[in-house]
């Protein structure tokens, strides 16, 4: 098919061309991989550890541009697109070439018959065919470095789309070339205001429609550098715009709307790209529910996978996670222009004492720090505020003043305490002419300081001057519609910046070589089964973790020898490869104290396993442990980011209360830690009700060499569960008191 193609643009292109009505439009992924010279550096499991970031200076700012498919024909599609990209091509002074096999000109200019008739090498392919695969090694030919596929009907429309997407997408690594879409749109070719000064926001959408209130933020003030329609990613993807705008000096944020993501490891490298240069991510995901997920699929073709996983790994690097577009352009807006935090107090101030009590609800709510004012800044506001108004946070002015000096001297008393990082005025109506002065003088305020300062305008109509004019001419002032969005802002502004303050690249100390323990673990794999609880533990051993004293028996005699070694009291278990909940069986019996307790307690379960028709490997003799707190610990596999480690409150309790988080490896010992802050029962830990404290740092410990084992095995291991760790009290360690283990 590609071969006869090779060269010139032939009969079967010129039928494709003339059959295209509709802007073509889909995808999976691509890149070419690595030559040995350049190779990307790769952990114990195989995976990279280096985001490999495109070079897309010319995608976006194209020297010369071809666009095959072009046409000016009246009313049809293409000739609309083609005056489009010559409007773009002169507004970032690019060449631009129309290509069709028929047409001597297109709007004036001169029309090639194909791609290899082109008068220089150009930057980039503009694609206006239904079909664009036999096209792409055209392309290679003449060294064409970018393309763009509008054309639909590939991974989006079902199995047959999905595999004429997967062609593609062979084609693309063979040419050497890089290819935005298929199904696309115009969005990376929009018009972007050239006065507006700042940080600029970067724009990254699976679906076009969906970036619009971001880009119509140019019309309040705020900068748009750059927008990147991705569509079905069948080579470039939403994670190399990311690496790429993380290192644009011009991007002060990056925005996301996402409906799958195609390959887990590169986005968490791409995130981990932006934070390390501490430009934020900020991104709508959707498939939260499974509603969701199917209208995600169904759309791009892509895999969501499990909400909870990707919600994990955005919060693991630092990606800041909300559920509306107008969060996404508010939250994005705010983090793009807004300066470093001096401090995390938020202080409310408002002409209404309503107001100011409703908002600090809310935000105290969200968790925003508001620290109560030092007696001797009250003291300081109550020259300008009369007395019987609280002055303590939030601050009611009671009706900011109009007619004199006082209202600025108030705003600048309260940015001049040292623990204010943000000051948040609520105004809920314009209440002329107290509401323009207000704006006015946070304005000017804005103007002298490094800290935040954020107004939310509350009125409906949002035509008033001072809202239009005085606010929204600010650069300083980051201005709100809603309380909600004004929170949700302010806290990612806050939360980013600790985020970064602390942040090291766990890619670079994830382990490249196997550890002493990986030759050990893996003569006890047993591909495509379910390993016996006694092997399972043999698994936790030779990683390291802790396992009650026990010995394997297969006789009642032995299983009383066993007893007197291990010590009284002692739990007997049965143990096979194909037990899953033994308790649910009758196979635990625990607390026996006596060998005739021993040796009835082995003729039962012997009983209970032939009836239930269990294989079994003997009987497990263990030692008790009682005095702990239970958790579950355990590996599984996520079908974007690989093995993932988590962590929760065990034994019975797992199923009923779902109080668990992940991780995405590599993580270190402060992610080990935020996971058990996580959870709804860490107080657990702590100690309650006259029990001691557990030993936190045995259980930080078991999770990190599980990440190991999961790192290391993580192609071999489908699933790891250790419930009940018993967390002892502090100085004591854990001890894994069951295992599951399934190969795969």
């Amino acid at each position: 098919m590609l071969g006869s193609t090779h060269g010139t643009l032939t009969t079967d292109f010129r039928a494709r061309v003339e059959a295209c009505g509709e802007t073509p439009r889909t995808a999976v992924h691509s890149s070419a991989a690595p030559s040995a010279d350049d190779a990307v550096p790769v952990d114990v499991s195989g995976r990279p550890l280096q985001a490999d970031v495109p070079d897309l200076d010319r995608f976006f700012r194209p020297e010369s541009v071809a666009v095959v498919g072009a046409s000016d024909a009246d009313g049809r599609p293409n000739a609309g697109i083609t005056r489009r990209l010559i409007a773009w091509a002169e507004r970032v002074g690019a060449r631009i070439h129309p290509v069709h096999p028929t047409r001597p000109t297109v709007f004036g200019r001169t029309c090639y018959a194909s791609v290899a008739d082109l008068p220089e090498q150009v930057d980039l392919a503009v694609l206006l065919v239904a079909d664009p695969l036999p096209v792409i090694e055209e392309l290679a030919e003449t060294k064409v470095r970018f393309a763009v596929a509008f054309a639909s009907g590939f991974a989006e429309t079902g199995d047959e789309g999905a595999a004429a997407q997967e062609r593609l997408a062979a084609a693309v690594r063979r040419s050497g070339l890089r290819l935005l879409g298929p199904n696309t749109n115009l969005n990376a070719f929009e018009e972007f205001r050239e006065d507006l000064d700042g940080p600029a926001i970067a724009l990254i959408t699976q679906s076009g429609h969906q970036g619009r209130p971001v880009h119509t933020l140019q019309e309040l003030g705020i900068r748009l550098s750059h927008w990147a329609p991705t569509g079905n990613e069948a080579d470039l993807e939403a994670s190399d715009f990311i690496s790429y705008f993380a290192e644009r000096p011009e991007v002060g944020s990056i925005a996301c709307y996402l409906e799958g993501l195609k390959d887990g490891r590169s986005f968490l490298l791409a995130a981990d790209r932006a934070a390390r240069n501490g430009v934020p991510v900020v991104a709508v995901k959707v498939g939260r529910t499974e509603t969701g997920a199917r209208m995600a699929a169904s759309h791009t073709g892509k895999l969501t996978g499990a909400d909870t996983v990707v919600d994990a790994a955005m919060r693991q690097f630092g990606v800041i996670r909300v559920d509306g577009l107008d969060e996404l352009q508010d939250t994005a807006a705010l983090l793009a222009r807004a300066r470093t935090p001096q401090a995390d107090g938020v202080v409310v101030y408002s002409i209404s004492g309503g107001t100011g009590a409703h908002f600090s609800d809310l935000a105290s709510e969200a968790g925003l720090h508001l620290p109560t004012l030092s007696q001797a800044k009250q003291d300081e506001l109550h020259q300008w505020i009369p007395e019987y108004l609280n002055v303590a946070n939030p601050v009611d002015n009671g009706g900011h003043p109009v007619g004199d000096w006082r209202g600025r001297k108030i705003i600048d008393a309260i940015l001049a305490d040292p623990s204010v990082g943000v000051l948040i005025c609520p105004i809920t109506g314009p209440f002329p002419p107290m509401s323009d002065r207000l704006a006015q003088d946070l304005v000017d305020a804005a103007e002298r300081t490094d800290k935040l300062v954020c107004v939310i305008w509350g009125s409906p109509v949002g035509t008033e001057d001072a809202y239009r004019t005085t606010l929204l001419g600010s650069s300083r002032v980051a201005t709100f519609r809603t309380f909600g969005n004004c929170i949700t802002a302010v806290r990612a502004y806050l939360g980013h910046h600790r985020f970064t303050a602390r942040y090291r690249s766990p890619f670079e100390d994830a382990p490249r070589t196997p550890s002493p323990s990986y030759r050990k673990a893996q003569a006890l794999m047993r591909p495509g089964q379910q390993l016996s609880e006694h092997a399972a533990k043999q698994l936790l051993r030779a990683y390291g973790i802790r396992v009650p004293r026990e010995q394997l028996v297969t006789s009642a005699a032995a299983a009383v020898r066993a007893a007197g070694l291990v010590g009284y009291p002692v739990v007997m278990k049965a143990s096979g490869p194909q037990l899953g909940h033994k308790t649910e069986l009758g196979l635990v019996k625990i607390g026996l104290t006596s060998a005739s307790q021993i040796r009835d307690a082995y003729r039962e379960l012997t009983d209970i396993a032939r009836y239930e028709n269990v294989p079994l490997d003997g009987i497990l003799v263990c030692q008790m442990v009682e005095r702990g707190v239970e958790m579950v610990v355990g590996v599984t596999q996520d079908d974007l980011f690989g093995p993932t480690v988590t962590v929760g409150l065990g034994g019975v309790l797992v199923e009923v209360l779902h109080d668990a988080a992940v991780r995405v490896p590599p993580f270190g010992e402060d992610q080990a830690r935020a996971m058990l802050r996580e959870l709804r029962g860490h107080a657990l830990l702590e100690g309650v009700r006259g029990t001691p404290p557990a030993d936190v740092d045995a259980l930080v410990e078991v999770v990190l060499r599980i990440q190991r084992m999961a790192l290391e095995l993580g192609d071999e291991l489908s699933e790891l569960d250790i419930n009940p760790l018993m967390v002892l009290p502090r100085g004591q360690g854990a001890v894994a008191l069951d295992a599951l283990a399934i190969c795969r």
